[in-house]
């Protein structure tokens, strides 16, 4: 569990690194730190937060200079979140103490911070990559790939999502029900941060090989899948709402087109397969919007995505009673269009009918009756998780 937050100030910063046998350089990181306060002039302190070392790091951090607290619960997020809960400057400065990145050298974090912004983050993109310090497919892979789906799925600015150095308003992070585990926790802040409305600023920083021996904790492709799935969770507008809309769409433009007949483009011929496929689109786009806004309104309930106006708006006019109406129009006009069909069938007195015929009105009779069964079982399932503010009214 993380260190019980305080909300006394006692200093300006904290430099805080997490540590997990890094008896190598250790104290190296500590006594750039030290040097930097010293420098400077900054009332501040060096927090190591430990994660379970049993290389004598903590005595040697001790030694140089810093304040030690164990973190029990492992993992590199667990160790950042209690660090900051155990910190006692009112901002907080974050690097790995493996001496990639230069603690004599925050300058620029703490002005930036000073300034107003409530995050700051290194790029190590724009400020220099040296030789060793990062593998091949990371540099041109990775991290590129994974900072491009934040920006693309969060609308956020920031080129370098996975820097290790960055700053923070402690007050204002303690806010951020942060909770990731592990590596991930490095998207989780700029994410958290995007959607809270931060000022975030970027400095460009940079990245030297890790000045101890042992391999690295982070592992490729097991840490580089929780970010990206951690990014996806984080965003069900482009996980299930956009997807769900495009397939409603072409679901529902297929089922027109072809209702009077089987089409003919570019010499491939559309009829009432296409039109079989085109309602399974809507089924399952129709699902897929449903679960965003209920995966969005869960994550509410969880603190973990804020309230956004657009969701308060939505849950405002999306009632139980109104869901339940939509649900029975849709399915009504289902089950009149199954009525025409058997007043059809009823005419050739219950002989066999034409299947090109007869399925253009049974596979939108029956793609509109499912889409008004799911409509009425999620209102009622968004019902039950209720997260709308307390003055909105229930009718």
């Amino acid at each position: 569990m993380a260190t019980p937050a305080s909300s006394v100030v006692h200093c300006e910063l904290t430099v805080l690194m997490p540590c997990l046998n890094e008896a190598e350089t250790i104290t190296t990181c500590v006594r750039k730190a030290r040097d930097f306060l010293n420098r400077t002039g900054i009332e501040g302190e060096v927090l190591v937060a430990d994660n379970g070392s049993v290389d004598g790091s903590m005595d040697l951090a001790l030694a140089a200079g810093a304040r030690v607290v164990r973190i029990p619960d492992k993992g590199y997020g667990n160790a950042l979140i209690g660090g900051i809960h155990a910190a006692r400057g009112r901002f907080v400065i974050m690097a790995d103490a493996d001496d990639s990145y230069d603690f004599s050298a925050l300058d620029a974090f703490v002005e930036s911070l000073r300034s107003g912004n409530m995050m700051v983050i290194g790029n190590r993109f724009r400020g220099g990559i040296r030789s060793g310090a990062m593998p091949l497919l990371h540099r041109y892979v990775g991290n590129p790939l994974l900072s491009f789906a934040g920006r693309l799925l969060f609308s956020s600015g920031i080129g370098d999502f996975h820097c290790g150095l960055r700053g923070v308003d402690r007050a204002a992070a303690l806010q951020l029900g942060l909770q990731a585990p592990g590596m991930e926790f490095a998207s989780e802040m700029i994410v958290k941060a995007t959607l809270s409305g931060w000022r975030i600023a970027e400095v460009p920083t940079v990245l030297s090989a890790a000045g101890r021996s042992r391999a690295p904790h982070l592992r490729s492709w097991q840490d580089g899948w929780r970010h990206l799935r951690f990014l996806l969770m984080m965003s069900p507008r482009w996980l299930m709402l956009y997807p769900g809309a495009f397939l409603i769409a072409i679901g529902v433009l297929g089922q027109i087109v072809i209702a009077r007949g089987p089409i003919l483009i570019a010499g491939v011929g559309f009829d009432i397969h296409t039109m079989l496929y085109a309602g399974g689109a809507v089924i399952l786009g129709i699902q897929l919007v449903l679960f965003s806004i209920l995966a969005r309104t869960i994550g509410v309930l969880k603190n973990v995505l804020p309230m956004s106006p657009s969701l308060a708006r939505l849950l405002k006019a999306f009632t139980l009673e109104r869901g339940i109406l939509l649900g029975l129009i849709l399915g009504i006009s289902g089950l009149g269009l199954a009525g025409y069909s058997v007043m059809s069938w009823a005419q050739t007195r219950l002989a066999a009918l034409n299947p090109a015929i007869v399925m253009r009105v049974a596979i939108p009779s029956v793609t509109l009756m499912l889409a008004g069964a799911e409509v009425v079982f999620s209102s009622f399932l968004l019902k039950f998780i209720d997260v709308r503010p307390p003055d909105t009214s229930d009718s």
